[in-house]
């Protein structure tokens, strides 16, 4: 019952990515994905469930998305490698909260996007298609993608609370999904 209600939670929060095609503009970025990432690594007692649902739900939605701007299913992009790696990182760092609490969330929700930086845009610098393998190309392109992690920061806040405190508080709703997780609220 407890892995269902929260399968059924990453598919909602996951069905505001794929609404939003078209959308981003100056938001791109903004999406639950991250928060998603966190929420499964710190909720789910199965690891391989912790990571399969996030990384298929971040598949599925990918493939939406890239057929709303292509028009055609791509299954593998340029850099997937880098944005799974990074996305199972997230995954990880939410198995690492402990106790639920603001203060840990948030800790969790900078701590993926420092992650979401480092690995995917080393991707993009190492392919050497927009920047040059050099120092300068190097500092450009994670320079270039702050405003893209800034929205991602705010959508792991944003959609985090939503997560974390709709689960938290249906916990005290109703007890049968605490299952003794382990975990505390503070």
């Amino acid at each position: 019952m407890r892995n269902i209600i929260l399968i059924l939670i990453i598919i909602s929060a996951a069905l505001l990515r794929i609404l939003n095609v078209g959308r981003f503009g100056d938001w791109a970025n903004f999406t639950p994905v991250g928060a998603i990432a966190l929420f499964a690594g710190t909720y789910f007692r199965s690891r391989w469930t912790a990571y399969i649902a996030p990384l298929l739900t971040l598949f599925i939605s990918d493939v939406v998305i890239n057929y709303g701007y292509f028009g055609q299913i791509t299954l593998f992009y340029d850099g997937i490698v880098y944005v799974y790696v990074a996305f199972a990182l997230m995954v990880f760092a939410g198995s690492l909260i402990k106790r639920v609490s603001v203060l840990n969330v948030f800790l969790a929700a900078v701590a993926s996007v420092l992650i979401h930086w480092i690995v995917t845009n080393f991707g993009v610098w190492i392919s050497g298609q927009l920047y040059p393998l050099n120092a300068a190309g190097f500092v450009n392109c994670y320079i270039k993608a702050i405003p893209f992690e800034k929205n991602l920061l705010l959508g792991n806040l944003a959609y985090g609370s939503i997560l974390y405190g709709g689960f938290e508080w249906a916990q005290r709703q109703f007890p049968r999904l605490d299952l003794a997780s382990g975990l505390s609220i503070r």
